[in-house]
């Protein structure tokens, strides 16, 4: 059974298991999935509303955007297992084996794929929640700052997971540009997460 059609304490027992999988990068996308979710959550409490008719065909395509990245994210729970698999056995490769770095390159650039495109995927939550904080209902924006506190937990975790393969990677190039993408994304997008959540709180 895929580990997104279990129950959600099932899902958090298999987490606290001694098992590599689900781990930090599909946790990750849970997070953001959940995050994305409740923007979603406010859309439903905004449209058909007189008091925001003005709004509404914004915040459906606000709804669909969401439902869409929502659907994308909890993909990645599956995919980021997926993509760990390959690496464990690479690791456990002999060191005298002449094909164990090629091996484990590759694998490392599969395991550092997922969490980047979590932390995009993420990324472009927090921008929809963003609008959702300043277009919907105003006794359901919390929700969206919620949203936002969540991405800005995926966001950080993918950072970490992407990082931490980079950091074995041969090809140099490869691993910079990756890292340079992740340093950009985190900067800008918890910084914009915590001023979505702020502008909730603080108003």
């Amino acid at each position: 059974m895929k580990l997104t059609e279990g129950s959600v304490r099932a899902f958090t027992e298999a987490l606290a298991s001694k098992s590599s999988v689900p781990g930090g990068g599909g946790a990750c996308a849970l997070a953001g999935s959940i995050g994305i979710a409740l923007g979603d959550m406010v859309g439903e409490f905004t449209v058909g509303k007189k008091t925001y008719a003005d709004v509404e065909e914004d915040v459906r395509a606000l709804m669909e955007r969401a439902q869409d990245l929502r659907s994308r994210l909890l993909a990645y729970v599956e995919k980021d297992a997926e993509a760990f698999e390959p690496l464990s056995k690479a690791y456990g490769m002999s060191k005298d084996d002449p094909e164990r770095d090629a091996v484990m390159e590759r694998c490392l650039k599969d395991a550092a794929a997922v969490p980047m495109e979590i932390m995009r995927l993420s990324c472009e939550a927090v921008e929809l929640l963003r609008d959702f904080a300043a277009k919907g209902s105003r006794i359901m924006i919390s929700d969206a700052a919620t949203g936002a506190a969540m991405c800005r937990a995926a966001i950080a975790g993918a950072a970490m997971n992407v990082r931490v393969n980079t950091k074995l990677m041969k090809d140099r190039t490869y691993a910079d540009t990756l890292d340079r993408e992740v340093a950009e994304r985190f900067t800008d997008y918890t910084k914009l997460a915590d001023e979505v959540f702020a502008s909730v709180y603080e108003a």
